[in-house]
């Protein structure tokens, strides 16, 4: 208790000195930029676990580091940094007691790697074993409160680290429970439900369902704001030559598969994130890593930034950073495929940027234009490849209010207003996509959200078991909403 206590007090004086409090405002677009990062990252205090002797009813294992995932804080952040990203979220995922470590040994090295690396955005978080379903990224703001919050909420709340394990741990009331104590924290941190459907079986929900992230969300819809679109370990079917397992699913999804490398609940049109979107949910989607073990050491993951990013518009500060996550203003993008987006509404109220996330207000019955432009990177992406946008979807839903199902998964509202091919682009010569759709008389509440791909395919079809990630890229927005001036 002693060793705590003298952490505790080393680690706030740490922090006192080097974190400074920082503006939550929310700047115009022209002072934001497009900020590269990855929220689920683990480190090697996502520890492995061995017992004493034979029976684990006795004594609480022993935390082996390194024993899931392999790599120092420090590293995984500088491979972050040289594969393009601009921030990152350490996320290790628990154990019996497992707490104590995050407190007393990964945080002082998130500390260290700040220190050398001032430049770089490094958010201290987990990989929450949430209560009565799967796993979670959670994302503690930059305070010097951030790791006794963290130690807080793991050693409350997690439901791996009571040893020994009981029922109640792993149960429904648990998660509620912790979702409102992180609303009641100041500051308030961030959850994103990792790999939704991964835990999918003959396809039932698994893990995770509908219901319980509208639960979650209900609680706090301000700390609880989305899911990983795209999910990680896409290396999955790279073996360490480099050459392709044909018998490996991407981004072990065992029984249901990806779509484009993307989780169904994202990939399906008039799905569950469109049947979320259509409720006026502000659910947002991402792209991770999930590293724990390169592929060319015989994992399944790619650098942070090697293969998925998630680019959030914010300013150059952690508080802008967290907040552009909190408020949707992210897209979530794979290979490189595209490094930013520009999007201009125009209606009666007159022709202004917007973001996403962002809601724009308009008459009824008044014409929306939407213009949009997508940059393509100048240099090849990590595979040497220059890929090319072939396609863009404009999707379109209609905000009809809550579901009386709470495990609702469909929005038959939902369509593909518009289909644009390349040659439908105007291309400037810095790499900018450029169009625009008009949506006539828009008289109710709208969601506009955009996907592309470097192929032509219709649809994202089911990725195959030995599926190159490399070749099938896609991109996912944000929305915008349209809502209506009260009369």
């Amino acid at each position: 208790m002693l060793n705590r206590l003298l952490m505790i007090s080393c680690a706030l004086l740490v922090t006192a000195c080097t974190q400074l409090p920082e503006d939550t405002h929310t700047p115009p677009p022209d002072r934001m930029e497009w900020l590269a990062g990855d929220h689920h990252v683990h480190s090697q205090y996502s520890v492995g676990w061995r017992f004493k002797g034979e029976s684990s009813a006795v004594s609480p294992p022993l935390a082996r580091i390194g024993g899931d995932a392999i790599y120092p804080i420090g590293q995984n952040a500088e491979m972050a940094r040289a594969h393009g990203l601009d921030w990152m979220v350490t996320t290790d995922h628990g154990g019996p007691f497992h707490s104590q470590i995050h407190y007393e040994q990964a945080y002082p090295d998130v500390l260290d790697v700040r220190e050398a690396m001032p430049d770089f955005f490094l958010f201290y978080g987990m990989e929450f074993d949430t209560p009565g379903a799967d796993h979670a990224t959670l994302i503690m703001p930059h305070s010097p409160l951030e790791a006794d919050h963290l130690f807080d909420l793991e050693s409350r709340y997690n439901k791996r680290e009571p040893f020994p394990a009981y029922p109640e741990a792993d149960q429904d009331p648990r998660m509620n429970a912790a979702v409102a104590a992180m609303a009641a924290l100041d500051p308030a941190p961030v959850l994103i439900v990792n790999h939704p459907s991964r835990s999918m079986v003959n396809g039932a929900y698994g893990k995770v369902s509908p219901e319980k992230m509208r639960r979650w969300h209900d609680i706090a819809p301000d700390i609880v704001v989305g899911m990983e679109g795209a999910p990680g370990h896409q290396a999955r079917a790279v073996r360490p030559d480099g050459q392709l397992e044909p018998t490996a699913p991407r981004g072990g999804y065992e029984d249901v598969p990806t779509y484009g490398g993307f989780d169904p609940m994202t990939a399906q049109i008039g799905g569950v994130w469109d049947a979320f979107l259509s409720e006026g949910r502000r659910w947002w989607v991402t792209a991770t890593s999930d590293m724990h073990v390169h592929w060319t050491h015989g994992g399944d993951e790619f650098w942070p930034g090697e293969y998925s990013k998630t680019y959030v518009l914010a300013e150059r500060s952690y508080a802008s950073l967290l907040e552009g996550i909190r408020l949707g203003r992210m897209f979530a993008v794979t290979g490189d495929l595209i490094s930013g987006v520009r999007l201009e509404a125009e209606s009666t109220a007159g022709r202004r940027p917007v973001v996403p996330g962002e809601t724009l207000t308009i008459r009824p019955g008044s014409n929306v234009t939407l213009a949009f432009s997508l940059r393509e990177p100048e240099g090849p992406n990590f595979n040497g490849d220059h890929p090319e946008v072939q396609r863009v979807d404009v999707i379109v839903g209609e905000v009809t209010g809550p579901a009386s199902d709470p495990n609702a998964d469909a929005a038959p509202n939902s369509r593909i207003e518009a289909r644009l091919y390349r040659d439908d682009f105007e291309i400037s010569a810095d790499g900018w996509l450029t169009a625009s759709i008009t949506l006539p008389r828009v008289a109710s509440g709208k969601y506009i959200r955009l996907r592309g791909t470097n192929n032509r395919d219709h649809e994202p079809g089911a990725d195959p078991a030995g599926d190159d990630p490399w070749a099938d890229l896609w991109f996912y927005t944000n929305p915008i909403f349209i809502s209506m001036e009260e009369e």
